[in-house]
């Protein structure tokens, strides 16, 4: 059954703007993040961050125009008595699919916010969020649009990102080294989304009662080797040999609040984007690629920062190489010095 991606499709360009980096008031380069932050940067910083796809019309398979923020207003500690955000719920969310709550008034529902409200998580990653007039309030500031447009969730909306990654390596196994840079050129499993053509991180929603452990294996698993078209001989196979990968040590690269278009004063996404390495590559050599679900195309690739990839993924990725020494630049004055 395809669940409801972890990020809508993009309108044309890709991330512009590092997702999860503080702007504005640090000079620290968006590259040497990493070798501060405890993944979460949000709350550990006094730092201004803004959203910026968050503001962008029309709201994803919408004609809906939000109403226009200025940079200024974005933040709710502004005074903005004229502030008058359009209200849009997507039919497909009232239709009320499993993975949707109500609507806020509706009898019986009265979801408990920053906490675990049965099998629904929703505290934040980012701390306390307000609840306004029985609303939840989007932590990072306006977006021009109330309700909750294509999420499911009142409040923050949970996703995983499995980065999956193994050295690129010649005929003979030998790590390849860029002629430039003289780093090892890392790759990572990247897919295609059907949605919006834009090569991703195979990621996807937070079940219900999932831990986010779980949710990343399932989302590669049915992203990257199709396992819900598969016997269930070929998927305990599969599971098999993806527990030694998914068992490892492992790099949490970003956790927190995501830019996403969908966004809404109301309902936002956050993401939990974690690295998965085989450093030998005897594990993913042996496993068949395969897309599936809502990948169009599944495939190795090069890392380098002429990578173009949807949402924030570029920035996820650029993380991965300083935490493995990859190659990312063939610029040195772009990478960060210790």
């Amino acid at each position: 059954m395809a669940r409801p991606r972890s990020r809508g499709c993009r309108l044309a360009g890709v991330c512009g703007v590092p997702q999860g980096v503080p702007l504005g008031e640090s000079n620290l380069s968006a590259s040497c993040w990493s070798r501060l932050h405890p993944a979460n940067m949000f709350n550990n910083y006094n730092v201004k961050f803004h959203h910026r796809k968050a503001l962008t019309s029309p709201y994803p398979g919408s004609h809906i125009e939000r109403s226009q923020v200025p940079e200024d207003k974005v933040g709710w500690l502004t005074e903005w008595e004229d502030y008058n955000p359009v209200e849009y719920t997507a039919k497909s969310v009232l239709a009320r699919p499993n993975w949707a709550d109500p609507q806020i008034n509706d009898e019986g529902f009265s979801p408990k916010f920053n906490e675990r409200d049965g099998e629904v998580e929703r505290k934040s990653l980012n701390g306390l969020y307000v609840v306004e007039n029985g609303r939840p309030r989007n932590p990072v500031g306006r977006t021009g649009l109330t309700g909750r447009g294509l999420l499911g969730r009142w409040g923050p909306n949970h996703a995983a990102d499995p980065v999956v990654t193994r050295w690129k390596r010649d005929g003979s196994g030998n790590k390849v080294a860029h002629p430039v840079s003289g780093k090892n050129i890392l790759q990572f499993v990247a897919i295609k989304r059907r949605d919006c053509g834009e090569w991703a991180i195979p990621g996807g929603m937070v079940d219900p009662g999932e831990k986010i452990t779980a949710t990343l294996k399932r989302e590669f698993e049915e992203e990257a080797l199709n396992s819900l078209q598969k016997s269930p001989e070929e998927k305990a196979k599969l599971e098999k040999q993806l527990q030694k990968l998914f068992s490892q040590e492992h790099f949490v690269v970003y956790r927190g609040y995501v830019d996403d278009p969908r966004n809404t004063d109301n309902a936002w996404m956050e993401t939990e984007a974690v690295n998965y390495h085989d450093e030998t590559g005897e594990t993913m050599d042996n496993l068949p690629l395969e897309a599936g679900d809502d990948a169009g195309v599944v495939r190795w690739v090069d890392i380098s920062e002429k990578l173009e990839l949807y949402a924030s993924h570029s920035y996820f990725i650029k993380l991965v190489t300083e935490k493995q020494g990859a190659h990312w630049s063939e610029d040195p004055g772009s990478e960060c010095h210790e």
